[in-house]
């Protein structure tokens, strides 16, 4: 059963971070952000949403990088029980999509719960100051990739990269729901 994520607190501060990507390094929120704001996708490996989304994921993250709009994914899901989420199987999945920008593990979850994600995928976009601008889904497509979709994430970015509000709606992501730890 596919989960929507919540609407977003637009204006909200990004939450600092500190997690270790699939190229071996560490990356803080400072270190990822880009002259004109940053795009985080909550993803995974196994999620169908995600599969179907990366295509459109991996093509705007190159689009917005050359406008100053940096892309980082984050995998909260708990990989001791979906194991094709484990550290490993990211750096599989990292290099088999040739993503453009570092994908992180977020093995304590506690990104995930600071940003309050809902699903996979979920994108949280921020503008230069670090503030929430736009949170939603990538574009349109669901289990299957619609090539022809409206880029929801991509043109709200763009307004944003150019100093201007969004104003066109903000669709909820649509997806797994992130796989959380029993506490």
């Amino acid at each position: 059963m596919p989960t929507q994520s919540p609407p977003g607190e637009l204006g909200a501060s990004a939450s600092a971070f500190s997690l270790l990507a699939t190229d071996g390094k560490r990356y803080t929120l400072d270190a990822l952000k880009g002259k004109n704001g940053l795009v985080i996708a909550f993803m995974c490996n196994h999620c169908p949403y995600v599969k179907a989304a990366m295509p459109g994921l991996i093509r705007d993250a190159c689009a917005l990088i050359e406008m100053g709009v940096n892309v980082a994914g984050i995998n909260s899901n708990d990989a001791s029980v979906y194991t094709d989420d484990t550290f490993e199987r990211m750096i599989e999945q990292a290099n088999a999509w040739r993503l453009p920008f570092p994908y992180l593990c977020d093995d304590t979850q506690q990104a995930a719960r600071a940003y309050g994600a809902a699903c996979t995928p979920e994108c949280f976009g921020f503008d230069a100051d670090l503030r929430l601008c736009y949170r939603g889904r990538v574009d349109a497509s669901r289990k299957e990739p619609l090539p022809d979709a409206r880029r929801d994430m991509l043109e709200a970015m763009r307004a944003i990269a150019h100093g201007s509000a969004t104003h066109d709606p903000q669709y909820p992501a649509l997806g797994c729901s992130i796989k959380w730890k029993h506490r």
